[in-house]
């Protein structure tokens, strides 16, 4: 068998259905892959504090498993011995788990959440566990208990928030894929920032199970990866029905259909602000030479009035903080010195939202339906900036990105909670180019339900654009 250090290639540098085949073949061991995972894990977290905890001893022990498991001669499952990373957010059997909170003591779950039971089903390996800010509340990875989590691209920015520990194992080359959540962009946010692809899927295609509620609708499991490919392969091994979750979709997951097709013929959608956003004009400009590149190999672009204002935002706003206020409002008598202020107002405001202005919302998200079901009508799907703005400043939060501009735009940093308002759509961050030398990612809006679609279409714009790849200093 044939070493990691003697291929000219290191799996490391593959997608994860390459990795697994590589191991399967014989071409490298599953030890060796994991043990350079692991390496690499303990530089990046020294320089952009990615990791709360590294899997070392579990990990090694189920990597040479995997390759007792090859020698033997069994039938292996499809991702044997790729490494993966999970968000802090997320419950693992045997591991400590805080949520990016003091609020959480020392808990060590004794059950592992469905979906990283699906990815160990899979034969993927669990190397590490990412930073989340406290409860996973924010744009901004930085918690009170875990610090500042920085971007792989430029250190004195954030990584995004709030899987941004998951953005940075992926972006450096630690893992092809790791898991995150997104209940307002949280996945595609770190994603666009540090340069990555990343999904929101379709309501309910991956079991939600880590709520004190199966009936929340704003939250998912998604992947973040180095490739469509990668993604693609995250959702085969997660998605699925399951009576944990009832709102789970009794759906087959197909990673043929989701397999990247032509962009000649397919019709886009292009809002560069969604009516409302102040998109900085380097991030227009990428994503504007992004529909450029897209037209040339076929497809069609233009640009429509979605019409939407702030009120999108802020309803978004209102459901967050009833969410927090019902989830975790109990911890504010006990910790409350010890929180984020940012969470602290946040559970305050909800605790005093009337029900009738929670249900108001409603009203809202039904009004964007319309607006966005007529549009698909029309197109394939309907594309925009994942983000107004390239990664801000480290030390920043969500409150420098809630001003209203002079000409009534919004001066914010994502542009993803309005998708989470529609849940049902799945909505994929894929680099579109730089600006000023930062990542900026191009959001991909599709119809109800149609995860593998979006993906495919993924696959082509990303065969078109290039991939956003390892960031620049992360060459190992």
């Amino acid at each position: 068998m044939q070493s990691v250090s003697e291929d000219p290639i290191h799996p490391l540098d593959l997608p994860a259905m390459e990795i697994a085949a590589g191991i399967r073949t014989g071409r490298f061991s599953a030890e060796a892959v994991v043990c350079e995972s692991l390496r690499r894990a303990k530089i990046v977290d020294g320089a952009l504090n990615a990791f709360t905890l590294l899997r070392e001893e579990a990990a090694l022990a189920a990597a040479r498993a995997a390759d007792l498991r090859i020698a033997s001669g069994e039938d292996v499952p499809p991702l044997l011995g790729v490494p993966f990373a999970a968000k802090d957010l997320t419950p693992t059997a045997g591991d400590l788990t805080t949520l990016g909170s003091w609020t959480r003591g020392d808990w060590v779950p004794q059950e592992t959440a469905l979906c990283i039971r699906r990815l160990e089903a899979a034969g993927a390996i669990l190397i590490a566990k990412t930073t989340t800010p406290e409860f996973a509340h924010s744009s901004f990875t930085a918690s009170p208990r875990w610090g500042i989590t920085r971007n792989p691209w430029d250190a004195t920015r954030t990584s995004g928030g709030s899987s941004g520990g998951s953005a940075v194992a992926v972006a450096t080359g630690v893992v092809p894929f790791a898991e995150g959540t997104d209940m307002g962009g949280s996945v595609r946010i770190p994603a666009a920032l540090s340069g990555v692809v990343g999904l929101k899927p379709s309501l309910g295609r991956i079991p939600m199970t880590i709520l004190p509620s199966v009936f929340d609708n704003i939250s998912h499991f998604g992947p973040l990866a180095r490739t469509i490919a990668d993604a693609t392969a995250f959702m085969a091994a997660t998605s699925g029905p399951d009576d944990a979750d009832i709102a789970s979709l009794p759906l087959t997951f197909s990673a043929e259909r989701a397999g990247a097709g032509a962009l000649a013929g397919r019709r886009f959608a292009l809002s560069l602000d969604l009516g409302y956003y102040g998109v900085e004009a380097p991030v227009r400009t990428a994503i504007l030479a992004a529909a450029d590149r897209l037209r040339a190999a076929g497809a069609v672009v233009e640009e429509v009035e979605i019409g939407w204002t702030r009120a999108v935002n802020d309803g978004w706003f209102d459901l967050w903080c009833v969410f927090m206020a019902a989830y975790f409002g109990e911890t504010l008598p006990a910790y409350r010195e010890r929180m984020d202020p940012i969470v602290v107002d946040l559970i305050e405001r909800g605790q005093g939202m009337s029900a009738v202005a929670y249900k108001r919302v409603e009203l809202l998200r039904t009004a964007m339906w319309r607006d966005l079901a007529a549009i698909l009508a029309r197109y394939d799907a309907l594309l925009c900036p994942t983000c107004a703005v390239t990664a801000p400043p480290a030390e920043a939060d969500d409150n420098d990105y809630a001003a209203d501009l002079p000409d009534g735009r919004l001066a914010g940093l994502d542009m993803t909670c309005p998708f989470n308002l529609l849940p049902q759509c799945p909505a994929l961050s894929v680099p579109a180019g730089l600006a000023g030398g930062m990542p900026v990612g191009l959001q991909i809006v599709g119809r109800r339900f149609a995860d593998e679609a979006v993906l495919s279409l993924g696959g082509a714009i990303e065969r078109t654009l290039g991939t956003g790849g390892r960031a620049p200093g992360w060459r190992w």
